[in-house]
């Protein structure tokens, strides 16, 4: 079961090794590339033209837009306080918890290994450094590096640097 029957896949979607990833209940929008040992739960989306590079875990309730770069064993959470059990000790079932949205805005960029805890929004064009645990809200534009991720720069700036 690497893609589930209720997988929406547009148009032009390629996965490199579909027998190597883990998708359910998921969108994935036209031109998006997906790696091998991807998982992509139900009820998230991913935009048009992305790159979800391999290892990375995508859970319910992610919404990235289109034109987002994903880097190699990026996780994504979705519960500030993740339990196996409720008070009582019974299992939790779907019904015990609310998964928290999360937003990756348009042509946002994700280094490798970083970590973006639930109810988190990360910016347009905003960049996020290998190994980060973004915490909070990213601002469009910004880049953000380190543990917990801090504002390190702007993507502007540094296009302008970098033409010189």
């Amino acid at each position: 079961m690497p893609i589930a029957p209720d997988v929406r896949l547009a148009d032009g979607v390629k996965i490199f090794h579909p027998e190597l990833v883990n998708l359910y209940g998921c969108t994935i929008n036209s031109q998006t590339k997906i790696g091998a040992f991807v998982e992509i739960q139900k009820n998230a989306t991913v935009g048009a033209r992305c790159k979800i590079s391999s290892h990375s875990f995508i859970c319910e309730g992610v919404t990235i837009e289109d034109e987002v770069f994903i880097g190699h064993g990026v996780m994504f959470t979705n519960d500030p306080f993740p339990r196996a059990t409720n008070d009582d000790g019974s299992l939790q079932t779907d019904a015990d918890w609310q998964p928290i949205a999360t937003l990756v805005k348009h042509r946002a960029s994700i280094g490798s290994n970083a970590t973006i805890l639930a109810g988190v929004t990360i910016g347009e064009a905003a960049l996020v450094g290998a190994g980060a645990v973004v915490t909070r809200n990213v601002p469009d534009f910004a880049i953000v590096a380190g543990v917990p991720a801090r504002i390190v720069g702007d993507v502007r700036r540094r296009r302008t640097d970098d033409a010189r």
